[in-house]
């Protein structure tokens, strides 16, 4: 049947389909030219060379009777509104430009098939906001659905589902219901084609495409719809004339109030149902609806929502050990041998230690850091480990059961076949408009804009300038921040010891943890300010770089931001892990900071303590703060905006309105939201030898996470447009990436950070008790000091008890002996000892990694089997069509369809059926 209803006046538009290519330069609303205008060429506006003729009616006459205005449908009742634009008549020098290409604009959307009904500023809430709304009727959808190789339902999925679990019972408290869970039927789906609309289930042709799909297609036509010439080039696209002031908003409709069901019952309700069952945090336990995701945001935030899911579930795993881990260190801190010696009065109290810092500074004993050495064994225990190399496999796995899943999704969301390759045919707008010069395609053989090479190298040199001038800024920051440490130590330390009111915490804040506190806090405060503003900086200079496609651009912005804030906020915890206390010197030949500032030591028990109070203070501020922008800020927005309407009854506050007065939810959304998960999932992997409670603190995060983001998503931003998208993009390079890096600085923390391997060798070479081999090893880890050799540069102001030697954390030979303070074999058995450990542990578990990766196939056995039966059963399902139209031609004695035809297609068949 023809579902192309053709009326005797008809309207004559260019349509340029493309063969392949989800998203290719398809047709633009480019209209008949009216007497002495030029029609623009393809590369102009996004048309290729291939061009077919498309009949669409003239626009129906508005029904105008009144209705409410909290509707999605057109004043007649019938037609929905597919998108909204908006603008305000300000009377500027700019007026009569602007109006001018909102006419030119509208008059070409409505050649292109779109039919538009404007909403006077009279009838908006307070007087100045003009609103047009759009439709696309049929005959656009069905051209623009092959255009941009949209699947449909050919025929219900006749595949078993899966086999149930028996354990599915105990999940039943987690899930949601059936209706929830798959609001469609599953079908087997066939790219659209205008010839063949007779094979697909079209029942209603109003509800055939889902909004999102109907907004993607609409969208589609505005970022390449042209509306005039100005300085001698075409200009065309929404995202132009919003930036220029011609429009303040364009976007799709929400299909309801979040809080209530809409009153008409043509609404699906989808926002209502997804608010209800996914948005409220009430509903932290349950699952996630993908589905329902999928149908209403489009696929590229579906696939966002299902990594984040399946990330904080194999958290869950990974926060488990953590706490086991924990806890061994909690329920052991009694018979931490170390800790004993150092709380010991006769042992660790009698153990004078160097000053901390040059003359300020005094005499301490050991055992005033008796608590601190206790709580770091919380930490630095065999445990630890166990937990690097447990996280190392761990993120193995989560990357490799992601593939499953994401193939999974690839398959039930029809993303098979989508290629993001195809996204690059598609230039952007941006590119075409300043890229004047042009070239020929050697592919398309047609004429497109280019930027010279000699352009590119310019402003690939100013970027590259750019970002590496910011990450020096970075290392300034953080050098700025140890030069801190190192400054006001000496006051914490003449503080503390002078402040009785501190005398009850001085065992637990001791100079070195109050310094370290403070340090990462201002360390904290500098990163949030320094990636508030690298931000709009990264953004300018990926736009000044005039990337070709959309894809580029993103992927250009995603390695300036990533690698920004990789140095940013990982350079602090990359300094107490590897540097701090490594270079100091020994007494009386300590090295110095820009010869000032004398290098800080770390505390007796060890720096493990001291990153792992950074990770904290870093890791949990960042979550903090990201939840406070994410959901408090886009409230009170949206509170302030709607000040004056939220009192307004449903019949003055349209639902154009509503949606209005929302944040915009825009095109780089998705990616800050990706950042800030990416970053979290370095803080758990590259230093979590440091922190085994860094996967829990994660956990939380993300539970949190997921319905703050769902419900800023449902209920404080318009609604996004639909886009597509197969996988995460470019992040799985990058968590790979991470992933590997994580076993390295995982061996470093534990060989170099922690005490493991120093008190290993103790253990096995130089134990003085066979009854205790622990026990000496805190004498044996500090060498002796004569305090008569102190240069006057560092010998402290007060010695009020005269002591003749300190002692000092390093294995050097004592005064009296011939090679005085030179490095003991100890010291060069430990490093080799080190060094052993790094290059054993980084194989061991790389073999691991690579080992599990092979066994677990990226793809499903049942998918795989699921995709060869959809595309057999699609290619059969076509070619009887092709052969019952073949059939018929024959039969109507068309002379084209020869005898040989026939056979061809019946060959072609058989020959599908044996593949």
């Amino acid at each position: 049947m023809n579902r192309l209803g053709r009326k005797a006046s008809e309207t004559l538009i260019e349509m340029a389909p493309s063969a392949d290519g989800e998203e290719s330069n398809g047709p633009l609303c480019e209209t008949l030219s009216t007497a002495g205008s030029e029609v623009p060429s393809s590369s102009e506006q996004g048309l290729s060379s291939t061009e077919t003729t498309l009949l669409i009616p003239d626009r129906q006459v508005i029904d105008k009777r009144h209705q409410s205005k909290d509707s999605i449908f057109f004043r007649d009742g019938v037609r929905r509104i597919d998108f909204v634009l908006s603008y305000v008549d300000d009377l500027n020098k700019e007026w009569e430009k602007k109006l001018e290409r909102r006419k030119e604009f509208e008059s070409n959307l409505q050649k292109a098939g779109l039919e538009l009904e404007t909403e006077d500023k009279k009838e908006s809430e307070d007087g100045k906001i003009y609103f047009v709304k759009i439709h696309a009727p049929w005959e656009v959808l069905i051209t623009y659905a092959e255009v941009l190789n949209i699947k449909v339902p050919i025929k219900e999925n006749d595949i078993p589902s899966m086999v149930e679990n028996p354990l599915d019972c105990m999940l039943t408290p987690f899930r949601l219901p059936e209706k929830v869970m798959h609001p469609e039927p599953d079908y087997f789906t066939a790219p659209f084609s205008k010839e063949k609309q007779e094979l697909y289930l079209i029942n209603d042709e109003s509800t055939f495409f889902s909004p999102s799909m109907r907004n993607r297609i609409v969208n589609y036509i505005l970022t390449r719809c042209p509306y005039g010439t100005e300085e001698g080039k075409k200009k065309f696209g929404i995202k132009r004339l919003l930036n220029n002031g011609t429009y303040s908003a364009a976007y799709p409709l929400h299909d309801c109030q979040y809080w209530k069901k809409a009153s008409d019952p043509n609404c699906d309700n989808e926002r209502y149902t997804l608010y209800m069952e996914w948005a409220r945090f009430l509903r932290f336990y349950k699952e996630q609806p993908l589905d329902l995701i999928r149908k209403y945001y489009g696929e590229k935030i579906g696939i966002y929502f299902a990594w984040l899911g399946f990330y904080t579930e194999m958290l869950f795993l990974a926060a488990v050990v953590g706490v086991i881990c924990f806890l061994y260190g909690l329920f052991t801190m009694d018979e931490n041998m170390s800790s004993k010696e150092i709380c010991d009065p006769a042992i660790g109290g009698e153990i004078i230690m160097c000053p901390l810092c040059d003359r300020e500074c005094e005499y301490w004993r050991l055992n005033t850091t008796c608590e601190s050495s206790e709580y770091s064994h919380l930490f630095d225990n065999v445990a630890t480990l166990f937990f690097a190399i447990f996280m190392g496999i761990w993120v193995t796995l989560f990357l490799e059961f992601w593939k499953r899943r994401q193939a999974r999704l690839k398959y039930e969301w029809d993303l098979v076949d989508f290629e993001e390759e195809q996204q690059q045919l598609q230039l952007r707008p941006e590119y075409e408009a300043k890229c004047t010069q042009k070239k020929k395609n050697p592919v398309t053989q047609e004429m497109e804009p280019y930027l010279p090479l000699t352009s590119q190298a310019v402003r690939f040199c100013i970027s590259g300038t750019t970002v590496l001038f910011w990450v020096s800024l970075i290392i300034a920051s953080m050098i700025a921040v140890i030069v801190y440490r190192l400054a006001v130590y000496a006051a914490f330390a003449s503080l503390m010891e002078n402040a009785q009111t501190l005398q009850p915490i001085s065992g637990l804040l001791t100079p070195q943890l109050a310094t370290s506190v403070t340090a990462s806090c201002l360390n904290f405060v500098i990163i949030m300010i320094l990636n508030f503003i690298y931000e709009r900086i990264a953004i300018w200079i990926t736009d000044m770089e005039i990337p070709r496609t959309h894809m580029e651009y993103e992927n250009r912005l995603t390695m300036k931001m990533f690698l920004f804030q990789f140095v940013n906020y990982y350079s602090s915890c990359f300094y107490v892990a590897f540097f701090k206390g490594k270079f100091v010197g020994y007494p009386g030949a300590y090295t110095y900071m820009f010869n000032r500032w004398r290098n800080e030591e770390c505390d007796p028990a060890g720096c493990l303590i001291e990153l792992t109070t950074q990770l904290t203070i870093v890791m949990a501020g960042k979550q903090i703060w990201g939840n406070i922008q994410e959901a408090i800020v886009p409230w009170i927005c949206n509170w302030w905006g709607r000040r004056k309407a939220r009192n307004n009854p449903e019949n003055l506050y349209s639902r154009w309105e509503q949606d209005h007065d929302l944040q915009t939810f825009g095109a780089l959304g998705l990616f800050y939201e990706y950042l800030e998960m990416v970053i979290q999932f370095g803080f758990i992997t590259l230093f979590v030898a440091s922190f085994p409670l860094a996967p829990l603190l994660a956990l939380m995060n993300n539970i949190l996470e997921i319905r703050v983001d769902s419900w800023k998503l449902t209920t404080q931003y318009r609604r996004p447009v639909a886009a597509k998208a197969h996988s995460i993009g470019v992040w799985q390079e990058i968590l790979n990436g991470m992933a590997i890096l994580s076993v390295v600085t995982n061996a470093f923390i534990v060989a170099f950070t922690s005490d493991m391997i120093p008190r290993l060798v103790y253990y096995y070479a130089y134990f003085e008790s066979d009854n205790s081999p622990m026990s000496g090893y805190i004498n044996n880890s500090l060498s002796v000091f004569l305090i008569s050799d102190f240069p006057e540069r560092n010998k402290s102001k007060t010695n009020t008890e005269h002591f003749v030697i300190c002692r000092y954390r390093d294995y050097r030979y004592p005064p009296d002996h011939e090679k005085k303070y030179l490095h003991t074999m100890q010291f060069w058995h430990i490093l080799a000892a080190k060094l052993a450990f790094i290059i054993i542990m980084e194989h061991v578990v790389f073999i691991v990694k690579f080992f599990v990766a092979w066994m677990i196939p990226d793809v499903p056995a049942d998918v795989k089997a699921k995709i060869k039966r959809e595309k057999y059963l699609t290619q059969k399902i076509l070619h009887e069509y092709e052969l019952e139209k073949l059939k018929e031609r024959l039969c109507q004695g068309d002379k084209r369809a020869t005898e040989k035809e026939f056979i061809a297609t019946e060959g072609r068949m058989e020959l599908s059926r044996a593949m």
